[in-house]
């Protein structure tokens, strides 16, 4: 089975970002391949991995339920449901070392509930091909309580310097106990943090019962490689935000 890390967060933390370092750290200190899968209907960590994507399960559901009205003859006589899981396991963009499976949006005014159950659907059948999958869940907590995020070894809560970042976090990490999900490990990173504002958020984090797994400095590195439409995953070695993440999840122990 897959070792499975999870993010969540609210809106502009720089989570994607976050996910993104953490499937190149993944990469180059453990054994690949990684399956990154975008669980966010507002699809971006393509963009944060530089890879082009052409479909999306949302699309494909929409797809799949216009050949079931209009009555179109389905090849080699397969089942609608075998047709899909068909073009699912198409739908997953191969590149070296890193695969994305993006969840993307319904093309209609439908809900994302659905295309939330066949992410949770496919990602578990795909874990017994990956042994790594990261998971960028969308901004706040309706994944969790839709359990996209179900069984995970570790959650990375992603803050950023704000009272609202962490108060999310908090609720997040409530609504996970409330909701019993199977996740081995929580930890809090506080993104974006200047050097004399660390101590402050890190107290405030501990006393709203968080653990706080470390600091990720403010990067100018990033904001540039996003003005120029670069990917984050291939920012310089000597970032501070790359080497910080990469000791915060060194101290994860992932196997």
């Amino acid at each position: 089975m897959s070792y499975l890390i999870g993010l969540a967060g609210k809106g502009g933390t720089g989570k994607t970002s976050i996910a993104a370092l953490t499937v190149r750290y993944l990469l180059e200190n453990r054994k690949g391949p990684v399956l990154a899968v975008d669980a966010d209907s507002n699809s971006c960590l393509n963009e944060a991995l530089g890879i082009a994507v052409h479909t999306t399960i949302g699309r494909l559901r929409e797809e799949s339920l216009q050949a079931v009205r209009s009555g179109g003859e389905r090849p080699g006589g397969m089942s609608m449901e075998q047709l899909f899981d068909y073009q699912v396991q198409q739908s997953v963009i191969e590149t070296k070392g890193v695969d994305l499976l993006v969840m993307g949006r319904p093309e209609g005014p439908g809900c994302y509930c659905a295309a939330n159950n066949i992410i949770r659907k496919y990602t578990d059948k795909l874990a017994e091909t990956y042994p790594y999958i990261v998971i960028d869940n969308e901004a706040g907590m309706e994944h969790l309580s839709r359990r996209t995020t179900h069984k995970v070894d570790i959650l990375l809560m992603v803050s950023d310097p704000t009272v609202k970042g962490l108060q999310t976090a908090r609720r997040i990490n409530e609504l996970v106990d409330e909701l019993q999900l199977e996740i081995e490990k929580r930890i809090l990173i506080i993104n974006r943090v200047s050097d004399s504002d660390g101590a402050k958020l890190k107290k405030l984090a501990e006393d709203y019962g968080l653990t706080v797994g470390g600091l990720v400095p403010q990067d100018d590195t990033i904001f540039e490689y996003d003005l120029d439409g670069r990917p984050i995953y291939t920012l310089p070695q000597d970032s501070p935000a790359l080497n910080s993440l990469s000791r915060i999840l060194d101290t994860l122990k992932i196997p």
